[in-house]
């Protein structure tokens, strides 16, 4: 009988998963390496990376291409 409390104590006290660090607006986790699919831009803490699905991530605009515009202008 103590052995089985023993087994069942040990078993609760592997099952606690330790406390996730949210970050990127609760959308990302705070990981030490980043899953394939996941991207970073910014760190946790110096040991850690924010890891975010890139679907959250915003996306910059792409910007035009100031030396055609300045080339033609100058062309005429």
């Amino acid at each position: 009988m103590k052995l089985l409390l023993l087994v069942f104590t040990v078993t609760l006290l592997l099952a606690q998963v330790t406390p996730v660090m949210k970050c990127w607006g609760k959308s990302g986790r705070c990981r030490a390496m980043c899953k394939e699919s996941e991207v970073y831009y910014i760190l946790c803490n110096t040991e850690a990376k924010c890891c975010v699905d890139p679907k959250y991530v915003p996306v910059k605009p792409e910007l035009a291409n100031t030396n055609a515009s300045l080339e033609s202008a100058s062309a005429v």
